[in-house]
Protein backbone atom coordinates (compact mmCIF):
# COMPACT_ATOMS: atom_id res chain seq x y z
CA UNK A 1 0.00 0.00 0.00
CA UNK A 2 2.77 2.48 0.14
CA UNK A 3 3.35 3.12 -3.39
CA UNK A 4 -0.36 3.73 -3.59
CA UNK A 5 -0.41 6.18 -0.63
CA UNK A 6 2.09 8.21 -1.87
CA UNK A 7 0.42 8.38 -5.68
CA UNK A 8 -2.41 9.44 -3.51
CA UNK A 9 -0.85 12.43 -1.40
CA UNK A 10 0.70 13.25 -4.25
CA UNK A 11 -2.83 13.56 -6.46
CA UNK A 12 -4.27 15.66 -4.17
CA UNK A 13 -1.57 18.16 -3.66
CA UNK A 14 -1.74 18.29 -7.30
CA UNK A 15 -5.02 18.74 -7.14
CA UNK A 16 -5.27 21.86 -4.49
CA UNK A 17 -3.98 24.66 -3.99
CA UNK A 18 -0.97 25.03 -1.35
CA UNK A 19 -3.08 27.42 1.15
CA UNK A 20 -5.94 24.47 1.11
CA UNK A 21 -3.26 21.68 2.54
CA UNK A 22 -2.76 23.07 5.45
CA UNK A 23 -2.97 19.65 7.87
CA UNK A 24 -3.35 19.55 11.70
CA UNK A 25 -1.03 18.45 14.12
CA UNK A 26 -0.10 14.98 14.02
CA UNK A 27 -2.39 12.68 16.71
CA UNK A 28 -5.54 15.87 16.44
CA UNK A 29 -6.90 14.54 13.17
CA UNK A 30 -10.39 13.14 12.61
CA UNK A 31 -7.94 9.81 11.64
CA UNK A 32 -6.73 9.70 15.13
CA UNK A 33 -3.06 8.43 16.57
CA UNK A 34 -2.40 6.67 13.10
CA UNK A 35 -2.36 10.09 10.86
CA UNK A 36 1.00 10.98 12.44
CA UNK A 37 2.76 7.74 11.89
CA UNK A 38 1.86 7.59 8.45
CA UNK A 39 0.95 11.23 6.79
CA UNK A 40 3.67 12.73 8.47
CA UNK A 41 6.67 10.47 7.87
CA UNK A 42 5.52 10.36 3.97
CA UNK A 43 5.46 14.22 3.84
CA UNK A 44 8.59 14.58 5.13
CA UNK A 45 10.30 11.45 2.95
CA UNK A 46 8.43 13.01 0.12
CA UNK A 47 10.42 16.20 0.88
CA UNK A 48 13.63 14.33 0.97
CA UNK A 49 12.91 13.46 -2.55
CA UNK A 50 12.24 17.40 -3.26
CA UNK A 51 8.64 15.80 -4.66
CA UNK A 52 7.08 18.19 -2.14
CA UNK A 53 8.19 21.80 -0.45
CA UNK A 54 6.88 22.65 3.03
CA UNK A 55 6.49 26.01 3.66
CA UNK A 56 6.14 26.90 7.79
CA UNK A 57 3.06 29.75 8.42
CA UNK A 58 2.70 31.59 12.03
CA UNK A 59 -0.94 30.49 13.34
CA UNK A 60 -3.28 33.36 13.79
CA UNK A 61 -3.20 33.15 17.68
CA UNK A 62 -2.86 29.36 17.57
CA UNK A 63 -0.14 26.99 17.00
CA UNK A 64 2.32 27.45 12.67
CA UNK A 65 1.27 25.05 10.33
CA UNK A 66 3.17 23.62 7.71
CA UNK A 67 1.96 23.92 3.82
CA UNK A 68 2.49 21.44 1.00
CA UNK A 69 2.96 22.13 -2.67
CA UNK A 70 4.30 19.84 -5.15
CA UNK A 71 7.50 20.69 -6.96
CA UNK A 72 8.31 20.55 -10.89
CA UNK A 73 9.77 17.31 -9.80
CA UNK A 74 7.13 15.85 -7.70
CA UNK A 75 4.76 16.28 -10.88
CA UNK A 76 7.00 14.88 -13.00
CA UNK A 77 6.89 11.88 -10.39
CA UNK A 78 3.07 12.11 -10.24
CA UNK A 79 2.27 11.69 -14.10
CA UNK A 80 5.04 8.61 -14.42
CA UNK A 81 3.48 7.16 -11.02
CA UNK A 82 0.05 7.78 -13.05
CA UNK A 83 1.14 5.99 -16.58
CA UNK A 84 2.39 3.18 -14.19
CA UNK A 85 -0.77 2.88 -11.94
CA UNK A 86 -2.96 2.35 -15.20
CA UNK A 87 -0.79 0.02 -16.43
CA UNK A 88 -1.56 -2.06 -12.94
CA UNK A 89 -4.90 -1.55 -13.27
CA UNK A 90 -5.43 -2.37 -16.71
CA UNK A 91 -3.53 -6.19 -16.46
CA UNK A 92 -5.19 -6.55 -12.94
CA UNK A 93 -9.04 -6.74 -14.13
CA UNK A 94 -7.15 -9.40 -16.64
CA UNK A 95 -7.05 -10.98 -13.55
CA UNK A 96 -10.18 -10.81 -12.28
CA UNK A 97 -13.31 -12.82 -12.91
CA UNK A 98 -15.67 -11.74 -15.20
CA UNK A 99 -18.23 -10.01 -13.23
CA UNK A 100 -20.50 -6.76 -12.95
CA UNK A 101 -17.91 -3.61 -13.72
CA UNK A 102 -17.05 -2.55 -10.19
CA UNK A 103 -18.73 0.88 -11.10
CA UNK A 104 -21.79 -0.96 -11.58
CA UNK A 105 -21.60 -2.56 -8.35
CA UNK A 106 -22.78 0.11 -5.22
CA UNK A 107 -20.46 1.09 -2.85
CA UNK A 108 -22.35 -0.70 0.41
CA UNK A 109 -22.19 -3.56 -1.70
CA UNK A 110 -18.62 -3.16 -2.29
CA UNK A 111 -17.97 -3.19 1.93
CA UNK A 112 -20.14 -5.77 2.16
CA UNK A 113 -17.79 -8.19 -0.23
Amino acid sequence: MRGVLELCVLGVLAMVRPTATRLPAPGRGRAGRGEGRTLYPLLSRLEGEDLVEATWHAGDGGPGRKFFELTGKGRAELARRDVLWSEFVTRTRRLLPLGPPVDAVPASRILEM
